[in-house]
């Protein structure tokens, strides 16, 4: 009675059945490694940010990059702000997603280093391609601290756009900026903490690193769809199993009725 199981139409559910099961339990995993490296990097951005603030020269110099540990980490520096070399980034966003530029200043030390500066965000009022009014940065000799970060790349998924219109830029790279300025920089750049007074670019907020996300969900939705397949390829079995018993019970009775001579 299993002979149907041979039919075109189950072997090819059968196949289906088997392929799609290997293939789930792939993407469980594949979700429980993204939920692995979201529990790595918020863990990761929790003890940089607990970390007491240090120079930024203890972190980084030029042509050095910014080490996986170090990202996050609150920094100090004195010196001063050079507007000259100030450049912004576009199709950037504020705290509550809405689209900009980001301001990036370079800050020269004490020792004569420089260092990129992430003042902030302002809006695009006039478009993306026209250079907007940014406010100037303090004068003179100020102390700030700012959130250390690595260099951007194009790989990251930032498009980086050519033929821009004079300073304006669409990855922050200490790297391109230092052959820009004809100056060295420190790798990595600061986002800005402190000094963010009225009137300033508004300063980004830290990183969230107490959300985790739906992937330890989808890992479990996905091995629990993969145990699903040959559960619902047994009952369905069966069902066809069962009709088909039904169905040649129900044929055998109109035969046997057919075959009783009328009028008996």
């Amino acid at each position: 009675m299993y002979r149907f199981l041979l039919t075109r139409q189950w072997v090819i559910l059968t196949l289906v059945g088997i392929v799609l099961i290997p293939v789930m339990i792939k993407l469980g995993f594949w979700q429980l490694h993204r939920h692995e490296q979201r529990v790595a990097r918020n863990n990761q951005i929790g003890r940089s940010l607990d970390h007491a603030p240090v120079p930024v020269t203890d972190l980084t110099a030029p042509g050095r990059e910014v080490t996986h540990d170090a990202v996050w980490r609150r920094v100090t520096a004195k010196g001063s702000y050079d507007p000259k070399g100030e450049v912004v980034v576009r199709l950037r966003t504020d705290n509550s997603g809405k689209s900009g530029f980001m301001v990036v200043t370079p800050f020269v030390l004490d020792d004569g280093r420089a260092v990129l500066v992430n003042r902030g965000w302002i809006p695009a009022d006039a478009g993306q391609r026209e250079y907007p009014k940014v406010p100037a940065p303090p004068a003179g000799r100020i102390d700030l601290t700012g959130r250390l970060r690595a260099d951007e790349d194009p790989g990251e998924g930032i498009r980086d756009t050519k033929g821009l219109p004079p300073r304006m830029i669409m990855i922050i790279n200490s790297e391109r900026q230092a052959k820009a300025l004809h100056r060295p920089l420190l790798g990595g750049y600061l986002e800005l903490i402190s000094p963010d007074g009225e009137g300033q670019p508004q300063t980004i907020d830290p990183p969230d690193h107490s959300s985790i996300g739906n992937h330890m969900a989808y890992t479990v939705q996905w091995w629990l769809f993969s145990a699903f397949v040959p559960i619902g390829w047994v009952i369905l079995v069966r069902r066809e199993r069962r009709d088909r018993i039904a169905a040649a019970a129900s044929a055998a009775a109109e035969a046997e009725a057919e075959a009783v001579p009328a009028g008996i």
